[in-house]
């Protein structure tokens, strides 16, 4: 392991983990809110966008992201439309994670038992405040586990962002491996890299989903 090497190159993984950050943080905030639009939209069956958000759903989660960035990078051109690529990556992130946290808020509403929607209905509230007073906190809270999982699959997933150009952690370590040959020193800090962004984000999860467990069952 050549430690001279790795101090050399460290400011350009630091430039580009921020990067993988900056990407991988806007693309999951808007992938929550795209994914709770859509999920309110299905358990709510609201007229047309109902339908819209499933075929949007289905479509997302079975077309793979590359495709997605390629159509986004070097389709929407041919159309007149330039974007790029830190937006195209941000916009195939989005669209992807959006269908994944669309179904884990869609189970989180459907648990909610018909009982407490009935109960809050009787005490006089109103549908938009059984949604923001007993639906949607008891929704989040079992939907803590899966929203963790998607966001951990968000940011191991912008990694392919590098095929469209984006200077994140992948396409760093692919660009030092072609000019120096530095092929274990690159991956040695790919990996850690990596960690430093993951560990604290599962770490997080797992503390939310222990929290909400505790005022789920009051143990």
């Amino acid at each position: 392991m050549d430690w001279q090497y790795l101090s050399s190159v460290m400011p350009q993984f630091y430039d580009a983990t921020l990067t993988t950050l900056k990407i991988s943080c806007i693309s999951i905030v808007l992938a929550l809110i795209v994914g709770l639009l859509c999920s309110i939209s299905v358990v709510y069956k609201v007229a047309v966008l109902n339908q819209i958000s499933r075929v949007y759903i289905q479509f997302s989660r079975n077309t793979p992201l590359l495709v997605q960035l390629f159509f986004l990078y070097y389709g929407l051109p041919k159309l007149g439309i330039k974007i790029d690529g830190f937006t195209c990556g941000v916009v195939g992130l989005t669209f992807l994670g959006g269908s994944y946290m669309a179904e884990a808020f869609r189970a989180g509403l459907q648990s909610v038992a018909k009982g407490q929607l009935d109960a809050a209905k009787s005490l006089g509230l109103t549908p938009a405040q059984v949604f923001k007073y007993v639906v949607f906190p008891q929704a989040f809270s079992i939907s803590i586990p899966a929203i963790g999982a998607n966001c951990l699959f968000l940011i191991k997933e912008s990694s392919i962002v590098s095929a469209i150009a984006v200077a994140e952690l992948l396409f760093v370590t692919k660009d030092l491996i072609g000019m120096d040959y530095k092929t274990t020193e690159a991956l040695f800090l790919l990996v850690m890299s990596y960690a430093v962004i993951l560990c604290p984000v599962s770490i997080l999860t797992s503390y939310l989903e222990r929290r909400s467990r505790r005022v789920s069952y009051g143990s």
